[in-house]
């Protein structure tokens, strides 16, 4: 089952997604045209070491780390308060957007706390309009994600700090959600 709710409101739909059959999903994304956080909720059907091992191995990152369509040919990461990620998400098109992070909390099992933000193929950070986004889109952003034990699997919630409101958090919620149920695929089987 998949549920989405979008809003303040909270207004719901569902749907039978037969991919994840036997994975139980439930999504909640949450937006509020005026805040600068995006909140996507997932519930995954696997142990909570399954869901952290997904974010942390470079491995499995490449499996998932990108929209529908869009393949991860690179990612390093070193899971530690002050290391770095970078990894690469290549476009359908062949186009490379790269980005970068440093973690600023570790809490193995249970938080990830890093900056966000685009780079170039050497991890130095660069501006949003290197990837043909607006000049105005801010340069650093962060992502917190908690894991939960929620008697049925893991609850991951997952905070992205700092969104410009409009069409560029809708655009990014779709695709953390594209990207979670990579994921989900990846951790049942």
């Amino acid at each position: 089952m998949v549920t989405k709710a979008v809003g303040v409101s909270a207004s719901t739909s569902s749907a039978f997604n037969s991919r994840t059959n036997s994975l139980f999903i439930s999504l909640m994304f949450m937006t509020d045209s005026a805040s600068q956080d995006l909140v996507v909720v997932r519930h995954f059907d696997a142990p909570r070491a399954a869901v952290w091992k997904a974010w942390t191995d470079p491995e499995q990152l490449k499996k998932w780390w990108s929209p529908k369509d869009c393949t991860t040919p690179s990612v390093t990461i070193d899971v530690k308060v002050g290391g770095k990620l970078l990894f690469c998400m290549r476009m359908p098109d062949g186009k490379e957007v790269w980005g970068t992070g440093t973690f600023k909390e570790v809490v193995p099992m249970e938080k990830l706390v890093y900056a966000d933000n685009f780079a170039d193929k050497d991890g130095n950070i660069v501006s949003a309009d290197t990837y043909g986004m607006p000049a105005d889109f801010p340069k650093d952003l962060i992502v917190t994600v908690v894991f939960e034990d929620d008697g049925q699997g893991t609850k991951m919630t997952l905070t992205h700090s700092g969104m410009p409101a409009g069409k560029m958090k809708d655009m990014t919620g779709d695709g953390w959600n594209e990207m979670f149920d990579k994921m989900g695929e990846i951790i049942q089987k």
